[in-house]
């Protein structure tokens, strides 16, 4: 075989496997970038199947129970326009200093059964954080 011949099925293996690498890394961040973005009852009316990446937005009601170790809570989120509707919520970890009932919450992660894991739990900030009319003007 010829140097000429070697050099080319070098330079197209490298090139098939650098091909092959790009498409790859493309294919995962395209496939774990999907998440869908619904309030609750959104989420409840969507089959859990296909929720198994999501970000849910509503209102933490007053049921949070919080585990011994100090670490996570399970809750109940509820729609913002409607109340009425809420779905289960178990977050394990660090919870934000702002998380207590009645807080607006931003929820990812998935539907296992009937029930949301969610693997980041956000709260948005409240209007005591805001400036009060006096120190606007």
């Amino acid at each position: 075989m010829s140097t000429k011949k070697k050099n080319l099925s070098v330079y197209l293996t490298a090139f098939a496997l650098f091909a092959g690498g790009a498409l790859f890394m493309l294919w995962s961040a395209l496939s774990e970038g999907t998440m869908y973005h619904l309030n609750v009852s959104e989420a409840v009316a969507m089959p859990s199947e296909k929720l198994k990446s999501a970000r849910l937005f509503g209102v933490a009601a007053d049921d949070i129970v919080r585990p011994e170790n100090g670490l996570g809570a399970s809750f109940t989120l509820l729609d913002l326009e409607h109340p009425e509707k809420g779905i289960r919520v178990h977050y394990r970890g660090v919870l934000p200093d702002t998380f207590d009932k009645g807080a607006e919450v931003i929820v990812e992660g998935r539907m296992e059964g009937a029930d949301f894991n969610a693997k980041t739990l956000m709260t948005k900030c409240p209007s005591k954080y805001e400036k009060s009319n006096r120190e606007k003007a």
